[in-house]
């Protein structure tokens, strides 16, 4: 497993390849609110440039929701996988294949809005998905992933609970990146590409996972412990200038990446 210390500079394949992007974390630096974070028109036009350097084979695959991903890009609208893979807009200017809220689900994240009594923590409920985020209250993150521990029991089958660096997220078993991945690169865009993949927390690591059995680059923004990915980046300013870097490289029209 790697670790930042011992990671190896990431190189673009010199072959044509597809990328698929983490947001939170990997483009932008992390919030105490989801909606605080901030794009600039710099990383719309870096994202918009490099999306059209590779014929469209450019994807975020996000746990956010699809419509708060085009609300934060706007007027930027890319490919994309949201809520883990739950939802798809497999083309750019494609239909998105959405997922609703389970009673069951709506009605946990009142219980646990109660339970925990905190305006520092921020419940997130994304169709399916129930999102708790304590980064500006850690110390109530132990119980926040008690409480939703507790809750598997009483749910149907097919959930599992995702610890990430500051918040916890219970969501369906199918709710996985690396899925998302397999199914962009059965399309026309993306198929027959080395795939690239840049993440920062552990929900992206089932991605890395795909990505290295695909032959790809894995690439984790500051890894704070062991990881699946094989290469990695001290932060987003540097995954920024990574991206900035290959955006710069010269594309031929067979998508050979030139120095």
């Amino acid at each position: 497993m790697l670790t930042l210390s011992n990671s190896s500079e990431p190189k673009v394949p010199r072959d044509a390849w597809a990328l698929f992007l983490d947001i939170d974390g990997t483009l932008l630096e992390h919030a105490a609110h989801p909606d605080s974070v901030v794009v600039s028109d710099e990383l719309r036009t870096l994202l918009a440039g490099l999306e059209l350097q590779l014929d469209g084979a450019l994807a975020f695959i996000t746990g956010r929701s699809i419509a708060a991903v085009d609300h934060l890009f706007q007027p930027l609208k890319l490919r994309a996988a949201g809520l883990y893979g739950l939802e798809h807009r497999l083309t750019r200017d494609g239909p998105v294949e959405a997922a609703g809220e389970p009673a069951d689900i709506a009605a946990l994240a009142k219980e646990i809005e109660a339970e925990l009594d905190s305006a520092e923590v921020y419940i997130e409920r994304k169709g399916p998905i129930l999102a708790i985020h304590t980064r500006a209250a850690p110390q109530l993150l132990q119980r926040a992933t008690q409480l939703v521990e507790q809750a598997l029991g009483r749910l149907p089958e097919g959930y599992r609970v995702l610890a990430g660096n500051a918040g916890v997220e219970l969501m369906p078993l199918e709710a996985a990146k690396g899925a998302a991945i397999r199914r962009f690169m059965e399309q026309r865009a993306f198929a027959g590409r080395r795939p690239v993949f840049l993440g920062d927390d552990t929900s992206d690591e089932n991605g890395f996972d795909v990505i290295n059995e695909m032959d790809g680059v894995s690439i984790r923004i500051k890894p704070r412990g062991p990881t699946a990915a094989r290469h990695a980046l001290s932060g987003v300013g540097e995954a920024l200038a990574w991206l900035g870097a290959a955006s710069q490289a010269n594309v031929d029209g067979s998508g050979l990446v030139h120095p």
